[in-house]
């Protein structure tokens, strides 16, 4: 494969990352109220888990993988942008490698562990204080896999490969200087929506729930990346290089 049609089948992986991360997680809002559901009572939750069944598990396992897929998006980007002039690039990679690692582990505990607890909580042989104890079991999961690991540390990192990513794009002649700066300009959004994370700790810090609006911009621009590289053209690939 030349490097021309290396890049080309990168922006082609960009696209269809996207394309399977909005898969499951449209299936969700269908079929679980997500991510509204989240923000109803443990019991609900736990209730209506255990009702969508195994089609449910499915989804969220597919929704689990789709987030592993940026690993090797994070390393093809790399190789496509990184000259001599961007050290710091290898660091921003690792972010990008470590995010769709841990964004993995935080979904994937609806596919491991919520189903146990689901199925423990609707038992009918289960008592008053076993569902009692099964809604702490639930929170501290539901904060420590998915806001602390998922959200938090995973979207963090996200966060740092994206300015990485960005300005090396700056650098770079494959990419008209907007897409990158479309890029960068995500990353705000994306980090005052981590007050959303604090606040489930720490009450008094101001509330904003800027994150999903910043997450639908975020892929757009994966879409606008995916396509610049489809429509690159060899003498920018070669002046990129020198």
């Amino acid at each position: 494969m030349n490097r021309l049609q290396f890049v080309r089948t990168t922006g082609i992986f960009m696209i269809l990352l996207v394309v399977f991360l909005n898969i499951p997680y449209i299936r969700l809002t269908q079929i679980f109220e997500y991510d509204d559901i989240l923000r109803e009572p443990i019991s609900d939750v736990l209730t209506k888990f255990h009702a969508g069944g195994t089609q449910l598990i499915w989804t969220w396992f597919a929704f689990g993988l789709s987030a592993l897929l940026f690993i090797p998006i994070s390393i093809l980007l790399h190789r496509i942008v990184e000259r001599q002039s961007s050290p710091y690039l290898a660091i921003a990679t690792v972010m990008g490698v470590l995010s769709g690692v841990l964004q993995a582990v935080g979904l994937m505990r609806w596919v491991f562990v919520v189903p146990l607890l689901a199925n423990l909580y609707v038992d009918p042989a289960s008592s008053v204080a076993t569902r009692e104890a099964v809604k702490v079991v639930y929170q501290a999961v539901h904060q420590y896999g998915g806001v602390v690991i998922g959200e938090h540390l995973g979207q963090t990192l996200l966060i740092g490969w994206t300015i990485g990513v960005g300005i090396a794009m700056l650098r770079s002649p494959i990419f008209k200087p907007w897409v990158a700066w479309y890029g960068l300009m995500t990353t705000p959004m994306l980090l005052i929506g981590q007050s959303e994370l604090l606040s489930t700790t720490m009450p008094s810090i101001p509330l904003v729930e800027s994150t999903p609006i910043g997450f639908i911009l975020w892929e757009i621009w994966l879409l606008i990346v995916g396509f610049s590289l489809l429509s690159v053209s060899p003498k920018k690939l070669e002046y990129h290089a020198k």
